[in-house]
């Protein structure tokens, strides 16, 4: 069903479709009656849209003996309703229908049991639903109990007051002020002034439209009738049949109803800012330098400098094992391994819980715990997080937000630690060059050792005084002994140049490690506490976006 579309402002599903995302957004975040007044609103107005539009609902509301039945029976123009001296006389509702085909439906949603389709032939009339309220002053709970329902579901309020009780202060306080947002969908009957002198008619006119300007309801129409002699009551008629003839006070009554409920969930949100204050409050910009510190202090407190000074070394420690000269580099091995003692790069046995035979995962680091300093840092980190992204907004939301900067902080270093395994990983990666360098140290070692053994057969063949085979020489050195001087030679320098390049190379891996760490860190420090701060700040901007639109 297409709904009508106000002149101006949003269309009534925009609005309702507003309510409902404030109320879900606000859940937990503001309190529990005004989150669940608003969804109240939002069924009854959904349940009535989808109800028949061509006919409007009016309910006479009033006092003990302001005479409410006897105007009922004066505009159907029959005895509907019984009017008496006992009081209260209307102990239910009851519906007068003019023309009201199709309105059942409607009826049997506000409970109504006695319906009274009316005789009288009055076009204007055509669509109205015309209930007779108990009295909102019975001294019978269930009266009081079945006025208030009614209240809020009809689409046209007409309150009846007499010259008695119109300034009572239990109609204006419980009904009247708290439904100023109201006031398109409400009349005033001032009832039996025919007990009252002309001039005493209008004295008490202009008294009622003076409380009733105070009570927020300007320009609500006041009308001045007698159901006993008939004053009024064919522009009483005239004007029920303008807001029939509309075909607009149910989508007005329900525009207002959700505007009011909005107006709630913002008066239980105090000091309430504009969305467009989350850049203020912790925006992209104000979480940028909050998380630079909460980085800092996990860096600090995950030990990344002395993983970052272990990967210098451990660079240095690998590189002459694997590059160093083959006589000697095995004297190396026996010093402990910088990376290996910090179990960086150390892989865990298979995960069996994946469900994926042979799938490895990194394991944890055996980096020194933090101190209790160092943890004293991030939780300071982690609550200026929190504060300042909070700064500038309401009680209840800047709460939500210094609580989602927390609400993961409790798996936070492990997240850390594994964020500094996965990431070392790359340090412990061998460079090519040391696969060239280590076959060129064989090659060499290979020509000393050849070197080596020609002069050994040479010193026995000498020793057993056997003939000597020619001998090739460089110059006036036997190639033995080049093979022999000149490998050694060459391995020693090929091992000096080799701690060169791997002492440069442990400073470039170190460098580019801590820029790693850095970064996952910060992922870290953003999954676990900056991430549920924007979402929160997220959820208040659209929360208040979703309010204006619903109150527009």
């Amino acid at each position: 069903m297409k709904l009508l579309r106000r002149k101006e402002g949003p269309s009534l599903d925009s609005r309702l479709a507003a309510l409902r995302e404030a109320a879900s957004l606000s859940e937990g975040r503001l309190s529990e009656e005004a989150v669940s007044g608003a969804r109240s609103v939002a069924e009854r107005a959904g349940v009535r849209r989808g109800l028949s539009i061509d006919h409007t609902v009016a309910a006479l509301a009033g006092a003990t003996g302001s005479g409410k039945s006897s105007l009922y029976n004066a505009l159907a123009g029959e005895e509907l309703a019984t009017v008496g001296v006992t009081r209260p006389t209307t102990s239910t509702a009851q519906a007068a229908l003019w023309d009201g085909e199709g309105s059942g439906p409607l009826l049997d949603w506000l409970e109504i049991p006695q319906r009274h389709s009316t005789t009288a032939t009055t076009p204007d009339l055509s669509g109205l639903v015309l209930l007779d309220l108990p009295d909102h002053d019975s001294i019978r709970l269930s009266h009081r109990l079945e006025v208030d329902r009614l209240v809020e579901q009809v689409d046209l309020l007409v309150w009846v007051v007499d010259p008695q009780k119109y300034a009572d202060a239990a109609l204006h306080d419980r009904y009247l002020r708290p439904l100023a947002g109201h006031r398109d969908v409400m009349l005033v009957v001032l009832n039996q002034v025919d007990r009252l002198p002309p001039q005493a008619v209008d004295r008490c006119v202009r008294d009622l439209r003076r409380l009733l300007d105070d009570d927020g309801l300007a320009g609500v129409p006041v009308l001045a009738v007698s159901a006993r002699t008939g004053t009024g009551i064919p522009e009483l008629r005239s004007l029920l049949g303008d807001r029939v003839a509309e075909r607009r006070s149910w989508s007005a009554r329900l525009t207002a109803d959700i505007a009011t409920a909005a107006g709630h969930l913002a008066g239980a949100t105090p000091s309430q800012q504009p969305a467009d204050g989350r850049a203020e409050a912790g925006g992209e910009k104000g979480t940028a330098g909050l998380g630079r510190r909460l980085t800092a202090a996990l860096a600090e407190a995950a030990g990344v400098s002395l993983v970052v000074e272990a990967v210098a070394k451990g660079h240095r420690h690998r590189a002459v094992v694997a590059t160093g000269w083959p006589v000697t580099r095995w004297v190396r091995r026996f010093r402990p391994d910088p990376l290996r003692r910090l179990r960086i790069g150390a892989i865990a046995p298979p995960a069996k819980a994946s469900g994926r035979p042979g799938t490895e995962i990194v394991g944890r680091t055996s980096v020194p715990a933090a101190t209790a300093v160092q943890r004293a840092q991030v939780e300071t980190a982690i609550r200026d997080v929190g504060e300042g992204a909070a700064a500038g907004l309401p009680g209840p939301w800047a709460a939500a937000v210094r609580q989602a900067a927390r609400s993961r902080s409790e798996d936070l270093a492990d997240a850390v630690d594994r964020a500094v395994a996965r990431t070392s990983v790359g340090a412990t990666r061998r460079p090519r060059w040391w696969r060239v360098v280590n076959v060129l140290q064989w090659l060499v070692f290979a020509g000393m050792a050849a070197g080596a053994l020609w002069l050994g057969v040479l010193f026995g063949m000498d020793y057993l005084r056997l003939p000597q085979p020619p001998l090739p020489t460089v110059g006036a050195v036997p190639w033995p002994t080049v093979l022999l001087v000149g490998g050694a030679l060459a391995g020693v320098v090929i091992a000096m140049l080799s701690r060169l390049a791997a002492w440069a190379g442990g400073r470039r891996r170190a460098r580019r490690t801590a820029r790693a760490l850095r970064t996952a860190i910060g992922q870290v420090s953003r999954e676990h506490v900056l991430d549920p701060v924007e979402a929160e700040l997220d959820r208040y901007a659209r929360f208040t976006e979703a309010l204006e639109l619903a109150r527009a």
